[in-house]
């Protein structure tokens, strides 16, 4: 499921490829300038768009940061996904609160191709108290740069902040 808002990419239409087909043929890829969240339960192929899109904004020589949320990363999945890891930096944080300041603080300071912030791992009822004016400061401290925002979460909680929303849905295997 894919929403996307009529606002926010910042560079009049540019959108950077995920590296997954599929998604970009459906959502036109990734907007700059604009925060875009990815939600979906456990083993429903978040991570695997988060990988793919590090991998493609590093492939291009962009240096990228994640906020890791709940220490969850794991470098050698994201080498073995083509993220080039000379060009990531990982921000491993403790929980909810330190996560929002650290992408604040990456945001507000800006150079980044793609700044991911990984709330997944932290409990969605958590999360739904992140007050709403810190997603619109992070969607105004986007805006107008060649940034690309991602937030990874259980749920949207971003509301009308977000430009793009892809809702992942577990499936079963084939």
């Amino acid at each position: 499921i894919v929403r996307a808002f009529g606002y926010g990419d910042g560079k009049g239409g540019v959108a950077v490829v995920t590296g997954i087909a599929e998604s970009d043929a459906l959502a036109g890829g990734l907007p700059r300038g604009a925060l875009t969240e990815i939600c979906g339960p456990p083993c429903s192929g978040r991570t695997t768009v988060l990988l793919a899109a590090l991998a493609s904004r590093t492939a291009e020589a962009e240096v990228c940061a994640l906020i890791d949320a709940r220490d969850s990363f794991d470098p050698r999945s994201a080498e073995a996904a083509g993220v080039e890891l000379e060009q990531l930096l990982w921000v491993r944080c403790r929980g909810l609160d330190q996560s929002l300041r650290a992408a604040d603080r990456w945001i507000q300071g800006g150079g980044f191709g793609c700044i991911a912030l990984d709330l997944s791992d932290i409990a969605p009822e958590t999360v739904r108290h992140v007050p709403l004016n810190a997603w619109f400061r992070f969607r105004r401290a986007v805006e107008d740069t060649s940034t690309v925002l991602l937030v990874l979460e259980q749920e949207s909680n971003a509301k009308t902040c977000a430009s793009l929303v892809l809702q992942m849905k577990m499936k079963a295997a084939n």
